[in-house]
């Protein structure tokens, strides 16, 4: 292990908030019994609110951010981890109130790591990131968690928000592999022959969706994957059919839910939270296995955009103005 290497690092001083990349220690990262040589790490919107502020979620400076990475391990003295196994880091509120992956080493809690399966290479791993993850934890919930758990019907018709997103794009290419129709909602029109490339069977505009909703309107979907929140949330209850599951994740339209019992009372939906940040190993372990099933990563290379960490500040603010689209991962050996 370099005895320097390069990180970005965020600094507050009163109202002066700093983001640097600079050279770093290996002494300046704080406790862990796992270090890793990170490869990649990815942008995500959490973490471009971390870096324009902080987002009330870091609590001491300096503090290096980045909320997923996939490396190899350099050292260890955790009982799962030995140097060389290739690793993968999302949640655990590892970037928040732990230090990151924006990073060319990381020393993190070995609890935190799930081995890479072998399918995936290290940057497919962050291809997904925490997007993937939370993408197959919604999938499986819409689809899987009726048919199985529950012993319903077969899922059918789904519909996707915020499809232009990291999570939404990877949802309606992991349900359109697992035999849904898949209808997306996104409020971009240049977006529309990309959704349907990565298996949407229709695409509507994100103001369809976003009228005030009925207690009950016509049912259109046997499931849902929601990453918006807010009134398109709404009208997605309100048009879910009998014992559907609607997988909710985000609220990059709004926190507020103002809808009525009539759904779950009605029709027996059920509105299912989805939190991938302090998911079980086991949970994890066994969904990043299936991930490589449910990806077409040749046709995903086509929204991806891979950045050196220099680059990092110029972007963040893009992505919080809604002016990006698809995945961005920093490769740290650039």
């Amino acid at each position: 292990m370099s005895d320097h290497f390069k990180a970005l690092i965020l600094n507050q001083e009163g109202e002066n908030f700093k983001r640097e990349v600079k050279s770093i220690e290996k002494k300046f990262l704080k406790n862990g019994d796992v270090t890793v040589k990170v490869n990649y790490s990815g942008l995500n919107y959490k973490d471009a609110l971390i870096l324009k502020n902080g987002a009330r979620l870091v609590k001491e400076f300096p503090h290096i951010p980045g909320i997923d990475f996939s490396g190899v391990v350099e050292e260890s003295t955790h009982k799962n981890f030995k140097k060389d196994d290739e690793v993968i880091l999302t949640g655990w509120r590892v970037g928040e109130i732990y230090f990151g992956g924006y990073s060319q080493y990381a020393k993190v809690n070995g609890d935190f790591l799930v081995k890479k399966p072998k399918n995936l290479n290290l940057r497919q791993s962050m291809i997904l990131g925490t997007a993937g993850l939370t993408a197959l934890m919604c999938s499986f919930t819409a689809k899987a968690t009726r048919e199985e758990l529950l012993l319903g019907d077969k899922v059918e018709n789904v519909i996707v928000s915020g499809a232009s997103g990291g999570v939404g794009s990877m949802a309606v290419m992991m349900l359109n592999k697992l035999g849904c129709n898949v209808t997306a909602v996104t409020g971009k029109k240049s977006n529309v022959e990309y959704l349907k490339s990565i298996g949407a069977k229709s695409v509507i505009n994100t103001d369809e969706m976003t009228k005030d909703a009925r207690p009950l309107d016509k049912g259109l979907w046997d499931g849902a994957v929601d990453t918006v929140g807010g009134k398109v949330l709404e009208n997605i209850l309100a048009q879910t059919k009998d014992a559907g599951i609607v997988a909710a994740c985000g609220n990059a339209a709004d926190i507020k839910l103002n809808t009525t019992v009539m759904p779950f009372i009605i029709r027996g939906v059920k509105l299912w939270g989805i939190n991938s940040v302090t998911a079980s190993t086991k949970r994890r372990q066994f969904l990043w296995n299936e991930a490589a099933k449910l990806i077409d990563f040749e046709i995903l290379e086509k929204s991806i955009k891979e950045i050196k960490l220099d680059e990092v500040t110029d972007i963040f603010p893009k992505m919080l103005k809604g002016e990006t689209s698809g995945r961005y991962i920093i490769n740290l050996n650039k």
